[in-house]
């Protein structure tokens, strides 16, 4: 709707949190200026959860303001209790007087929500129009992914309102279709995050509103449910309401199992396939060796390999390692990374900076960094990294031209650096334990190439250094 090509007294206004008294009272200004068809208003001030979103300051503001103007005010229990100064709400009784006494600031219709009255097992609403009471009840559905509702549900009542119904009956429409289940069976299917769910989940429903076809719409949500129940993504509480049919077809479950735990740093295999075609062996071979040799997390480190030969590598080492429940992550390549479904990457100081990294890849995945300085390891912690690599500890062939810190630089850097570090360079079964007895808390592990792939059995070297690792933390407590 084109605000140029429509009468101001035409249009539907709904509010949500106003942070400021400058704010409401631009809006208070702006709305006696252009006079609209409804005002909406929803009093962002306190959360379900019970984070305070809005001071003394700004709840004067709304009662002095902007309730006297509204056509309906759409506060949870906590909100009328902050617009009307703590009283306690804690029956449906106790929902009325609230309501009443809301109404009398201005409001020409209040309707307060009761989702979190703890007396009563339904879920109940009470709307008052200045004359009467209604009670909204219907059967509460245990979840937590409630976020949002609330947006929803006065965004909804607007929409009905544009379409000419009247206050009550938009209430109805809305409790109707929405609290009596369509809008908390669908919350148990959304992302976390709060803005992705009003996207879309009020294009959803705005969509249903004026369909009028309620019982085909009602077929379609279970129908999604239905498909959407078992795509697994992300690692909170929330998972993806599918409303288009896609997932499934277009990506795998990509959620990491349990969050990043620094103890797998303990034995970490970096591949190299120059070495593995000198001992003719396949990278899956010798990945599935090093895990079963006891391996605590695994890199693909292949610089010399086709992409599709890297990525078709990569999902089968992906495959291996999940199986036994070992981390994969990808050295410098984060499209492979994102091809693969990798747990992660690894970034050099010359790579894609870590922030990047993190932007791309999203908060679940692992991000590791290079370091040599504890400048620079400062930087991968601003930056979101999960761990850092620091070497070379020692001399070695495997990287050309590449600095070697020694122990007292590791030592220096350990000391520094605010995320757990892993060693590497040179590492090999006649050092490691040397390493690790440096003692500083955060070197977690250390990260070979040569010691365990340019060996003749992958498996046997792997055990080996595990048993001198597990020996020198069994010496260090």
């Amino acid at each position: 709707m084109g605000l140029g090509k429509r009468p101001y007294a035409e249009l539907m206004v709904k509010t949500g949190m106003l942070p400021t008294i400058g704010i409401v009272k631009v809006l208070h200004h702006s709305l006696k200026e252009f006079p609209v068809q409804a005002l909406v208003v929803d009093p962002v001030m306190v959360s379900t959860s019970g984070d305070v979103l809005a001071g003394p300051s700004i709840l004067a503001a709304f009662r002095e303001e902007l309730l006297p103007m509204a056509d309906i005010v759409t506060p949870n229990l906590r909100e009328a209790s902050a617009l009307l100064g703590g009283l306690q709400l804690e029956t449906v009784s106790d929902m009325c007087t609230a309501a009443k006494l809301i109404h009398d600031m201005g409001p020409r219709n209040v309707l307060v929500k009761g989702g979190d009255l703890p007396s009563s097992l339904d879920a109940v609403d009470i709307f008052f129009d200045g004359d009467d009471f209604y009670e909204l009840r219907s059967s509460r559905i245990k979840t937590r992914n409630t976020h949002g509702t609330g947006c929803t549900l006065a965004s909804c009542i607007a929409a009905e309102l544009a379409k000419g119904s009247q206050i009550l009956s938009a209430v109805k429409v809305i409790f109707h279709m929405l609290i009596a289940g369509w809008l908390r069976i669908l919350l148990n299917h959304v992302p976390e995050a709060g803005y992705l769910f009003s996207n879309w989940a009020i294009s959803i429903l705005l969509i249903l509103i004026w369909s009028e076809f309620w019982q085909a719409a009602k077929h379609y949500i279970e129908t999604a449910l239905d498909y959407s129940k078992d795509i697994a993504i992300g690692n909170g509480f929330q998972g993806p309401f599918d409303h288009l049919l896609k997932l499934k077809s277009n990506i795998r479950n990509s959620f990491r199992k349990q969050a990043f735990n620094p103890a797998n740093l303990f034995l970490y295999a970096v591949t190299d396939s120059g070495m593995n075609k000198k001992w003719g062996r396949s990278i899956t071979e010798a990945v599935k060796a090093a895990i079963e040799g006891g391996a605590t997390i695994v890199q693909l480190r292949e610089k010399d390999a086709e992409t599709r030969d890297f990525l078709e590598a990569a999902k089968a080492c992906v495959e291996i390692c999940h199986s036994h429940g070992v981390s994969l992550l990808i050295n410098d390549r984060i499209d492979v990374a994102l091809a693969c479904d990798a747990d992660g990457v690894h970034v050099g100081q010359s790579d894609i900076p870590a922030r990047v990294v993190r932007t791309l890849l999203g908060p679940e995945k692992i991000i590791g960094v290079s370091c040599k300085t504890p400048e620079q390891a400062e930087k991968a912690w601003i930056d979101g990294a999960d761990y850092i690599g620091c070497g070379g500890v020692y001399p070695t062939n495997t990287k050309a031209n590449n600095i070697t810190v020694g122990l007292d630089g590791l030592k220096t850097v350990c000391l520094a650096s605010k995320l757990p570090v892993v060693a590497i360079g040179g590492i090999n079964a006649s050092n490691a334990r040397t390493v690790m007895e440096i003692g500083v808390p955060n070197l977690k592990g250390v990260a070979v190439v040569s010691a365990l792939f340019d060996r003749e059995c992958v498996l046997t070297e792997t055990q080996k250094l595990h048993g001198d690792l597990t020996q020198a933390a069994a010496m260090a407590k």
